[in-house]
């Protein structure tokens, strides 16, 4: 993990380049953001950059979030929601930071602000992710402030805002629309659930009280097999070891790799693992090969391809 004191945070753009977060830009935004929720941004450590710019406090045991793509602020009104709903169900996940109201904006920029999650614990593994799996998927119905389950909505956001060259995105659409044709047609064999959206064990933070789960920008109300669908991807393209699926699988009690309709789940997860750093393609130059790589990959069928992780 990279992390970068936000005192003269290096640019994240090549010189001359623009985008949200470039070094400046990126700075004056935590400043603005801490400004208006009454916190210090002296000292602040940059823990990640993709989609999301992810700060920790040096002042006090708070992360601050900013989000980077203008298509998807939408979604951070609908994180505060989700949040606030596992609290009140007191399932472990992150908490946002009480007195503040959220979310904050700041000059174009929306942020939420987050309690940091004590450091401890063991790390998360696939039971782990199982269990509060199982535990979200069984909570009742949410209200009406969260959205159909639309796992390809952000994508042709991204898409529509994305700085590539015409070919790329006529392949981008194009992969879009056909894998959006495919996904019309899926029956589910579960009923629809509040689903986390993005179901990894990166989205699993170790505490000394046990895993609590974090990032609620795709949650939705959807097919629970969709939850199951990241780390068996991540196997495939990740490297992540096989007994960490196999551990959700049996806590779960269910292996969606053998549900016929894995596949087209499969390619969805696949076309949002590559779209997700086009807001900030512009901004962080040194994601591209890794892009342009993935992309490689699907144009030319290679299913089975390694791929590294943004970071």
């Amino acid at each position: 993990m990279t992390v970068l004191p936000t005192s003269g945070i290096p640019s994240a753009t090549a010189p001359g380049s623009g985008g949200p977060f470039s070094g400046e830009r990126l700075a004056e935004a935590l400043t603005g953001v801490c400004a208006v929720a009454g916190l210090d941004p002296a000292g602040a450590t940059l823990i990640k950059c993709t989609a999301n710019a992810v700060f920790r406090l040096a002042s006090a045991p708070v992360v601050v979030r900013i989000g980077a793509s203008t298509a998807l602020r939408h979604r951070v009104e609908k994180v505060v929601h989700v949040a606030t709903w596992l609290a009140e169900h007191d399932v472990p996940a992150v908490r946002l930071l009480p007195g503040v109201p959220q979310p904050v904006q700041y000059d174009g920029y929306v942020a939420t602000i987050w309690e940091a999650v004590p450091s401890g614990g063991k790390r998360p593994r696939g039971r782990d992710l199982g269990k509060l799996l199982r535990r979200i998927h069984d909570l009742p119905q949410p209200a009406s402030w969260l959205p159909e389950w639309r796992p390809l909505a952000d994508v042709r956001a991204r898409i529509g805002e994305a700085d590539l060259d015409a070919a790329d995105l006529a392949f981008l659409q194009d992969r879009y629309d056909d894998v959006a044709d495919q996904l019309s047609h899926l029956d589910f064999p579960s009923p629809p659930s509040l689903v986390h959206g993005d179901a990894h064990l990166g989205n699993l933070i170790a505490s000394p009280a046990g895993p609590v789960l974090c990032d609620f920008d795709s949650s939705s109300y959807g097919p629970p097999e969709w939850d199951l669908t990241p780390l068996a991807v991540g196997v495939v393209r990740f490297g992540e070891p096989a007994g960490r699926y196999r551990e959700l699988v049996r806590t779960y009690g269910l292996d969606v790799t053998r549900w016929s309709g894995f596949a087209v789940l499969r390619a969805v997860r696949e076309l949002k693992l590559i779209t997700s750093v086009l807001p900030i393609i512009g901004s962080r130059p040194e994601v591209s090969a890794e892009l342009f790589r993935r992309m490689a990959d699907v144009r030319s069928g290679n299913t089975s391809a390694r791929w590294a992780r943004y970071t």
